[in-house]
Order: C-alpha cells, then structure tokens, then sequence
C-alpha cells in the first residue's frame, strides 16, 4: 500500500493494483496481466439530510426509532515498539448483540398460601465471579505514532483470531510514477448494463366496416297510353 501527501492511494495485490485519486473522483483497477485498465467514478457523498431531526412534517408518519447499539469499552494499551516502529495501542471490546426477550407471563399465585419465613442469620450466597462474554468481539489495533497506519492489529471473537500485521512499513513521499498508468496498458470500459426487454403495446382490434343502407328506390312508373278512336 502506497500513499502520498495529496491522498492518492495505491493497493497492489496479486497482479492487481488499485488507484484511487480523491483530486479526480476516480478508482482505476490495473491488471497487469492483460496490461488493461478500467476507470470507475467514485460514489459521491450521501445528500444532508433536509429534515432537522425531531421536527414532524405534518401527513407524514415517524420514522421508527433506532435500536440503541450496546455500549463499546476502549482501552488504551499505551506505547511500544513493533518492528522498530514507536506504536499506540487501542483495545475495543463490543459486548455481543442480544436479542430482546420476550415479556414474562403473569404467574398466577395461589390465595391464602404463607410464604416461608426467612431464617434469622442465615448469611446470602456469595455472588457468582462474572465471566468474560465468549461472543463478544475484542480488537486490538497498534497504529505507527508517525506514519499513522496501523502496524498490528489482532480481532478475537467466537470465530476465532484474525492478524494482520503491517511489514516493510518505510515513510517519506512515493515516486509519482506510483499512481500513473504505465503507457502500453489499454483502457477498457465496464460492460453495459441490461437493457430492458423491449414493450410492444397491443394494437387496438380494426372495427368492422360499417355501410350505412341505402335508401329504397322508387317504382317506375309509366303513364299509360291514351287510347285509339276510330275514324
């Protein structure tokens, strides 16, 4: 991981690399083997919100109320040195998530039964030492005092450990050359997305012809001749 005063970052996995420019708004995914690389836009920042919080606009119902997160203890482990490098340390102990239980019956109690006396003198039971919660999640991180990243840090819960330990840790400003993009590699761009089926609306059904009827014709009439008189 390199990463330089004006905040541009590099992460070099594999023969992958990733570049994130925050002057630009940019991440470029490097692969070295097809020496291509992608440039993807950085999300942008979540809008304020616009409402104050506990103000009700009217017509509108609440929002409902957030659970309450259980209560994170820190402990600060003090300085010491990890590979030749002056660190601070910080435990973080978040106490497991328990489900709300459900609400007890009523018991129903019997009339007129005494309750036993209790006995003069009788000394209480001890309280039970409290053992440490096996579910709970404890992270202990050691950040370097001046380069400011953290050299070690050992997360230990239910699932076990997990280290991560922070080698060949070397300051000043990295090469330029760093954050660039080699000449030969080739850009290419992200797939597509799917476009939707395409939507052919139904064509209307054609209505019948309609020929409106004709208007019946009148008889032909002749006039008949008038007759002969003989001479």
């Amino acid at each position: 991981m390199s990463r330089s005063a004006a905040g541009q970052m590099r992460i070099d996995y594999g023969a992958t690399s990733v570049i994130t420019n925050p002057a630009t708004q940019q991440m470029q995914l490097l692969d070295h083997i097809k020496k291509e690389f992608k440039t993807i836009p950085l999300p942008a920042a979540a809008l304020p919100q616009l409402t104050p919080p506990g103000v009700k606009i009217p017509g509108m119902p609440t929002a409902p109320a957030q659970p309450t997160p259980p209560a994170m203890s820190v402990k600060d482990l003090g300085i010491r040195l990890i590979a030749g490098h002056e660190v601070a340390g910080k435990q973080f102990t978040l106490p497991s998530l328990t489900p709300p239980k459900p609400p007890a019956l009523p018991q129903a109690q019997i009339p007129g039964m005494p309750k036993a006396p209790a006995i003069p003198g009788a000394p209480g039971a001890p309280p039970l030492p409290v053992k440490p919660d096996p579910s709970a999640i404890v992270s202990e991180v050691w950040t370097s005092t001046t380069l400011h990243v953290p050299v070690l840090s050992r997360i230990t819960g239910s699932f076990g450990q997990q280290m991560c330990h922070c080698k060949n840790v070397a300051g000043g400003e990295p090469h330029p050359s760093t954050f660039q993009i080699p000449a030969d590699y080739k850009q290419v761009g992200l797939p597509p997305p799917p476009q939707p089926p395409a939507i052919t609306p139904p064509q209307a059904p054609q209505m019948p012809g309609f020929t409106p009827p004709q208007a019946p014709k009148a008889p032909s009439f002749t006039p008949p001749a008038p007759p002969k008189f003989p001479f």
